[in-house]
């Protein structure tokens, strides 16, 4: 399983703290009831692409005593299951979707178009579900299509705490789970919109 560590800083910075395991232990085991910390597990690593990095990061891994299970601490810049960071997506999202408005970031390294277009494709069909679960975060925007509205409740939102909000709490990709990935269903109640 994956849980966020909520880390705020460049990939480099990341990678100069991954030293010390109790810095961010959970304390105790998302997947079960059992109150013992858990009991760090080394590293995999995993390449990510962000605007000025690119290249091979270690993730940090801790074990459940009780369960048996590992829990992997995915920092927030990037999302799981794809290489570039959250900036470089959003940067991308936002160019393509919405040409009239300034890019949120620097631009991000050069890419190949399929990528990019893979992304397009995945956003524009989660966007309508996207636009529901973040309802729980942000008010709803008023605009003429669910991508379009789920781009502004983003960007009301703030990339990063939606990324946050949507994986943390409600195991919810920002670009839709490929059915092979899809987690376990979690039965989740929104907060009320803020008013």
């Amino acid at each position: 399983m994956q849980i966020l560590h909520q880390f705020t800083g460049s990939v480099q910075q990341y990678l100069e703290q991954l030293s010390d395991p109790d810095q961010h232990r959970p304390a105790c085991c998302p997947q079960c009831p059992a109150p013992v910390p858990l009991t760090a597990h080394g590293f995999y690593s995993r390449t990510i692409i962000d605007a000025a990095f690119d290249g091979v990061i270690r993730v940090r891994r801790y074990l459940c005593e009780a369960c048996r299970r590992t829990v992997s601490l995915l920092p927030e810049f990037a999302l799981p299951y794809l290489r570039s960071s959250l900036a470089v997506i959003a940067w991308w999202l936002m160019v393509h979707f919405l040409p009239a408005s300034p890019p949120p970031a620097p631009a991000p390294p050069p890419m190949p178009y399929q990528r990019g277009q893979f992304w397009l494709r995945r956003f524009r069909a989660q966007a309508a579900a996207l636009c529901v679960a973040l309802a729980g975060l942000t008010t709803p925007a008023p605009a003429p299509n669910f991508v379009q509205r789920a781009l502004a409740m983003l960007t009301t939102a703030g990339w990063t705490p939606a990324h946050r909000f949507l994986f943390a709490d409600l195991r919810q990709h920002l670009l839709g789970w490929p059915p092979s990935l899809v987690p376990d269903g979690r039965r989740v109640t929104l907060p009320a919109a803020p008013a």
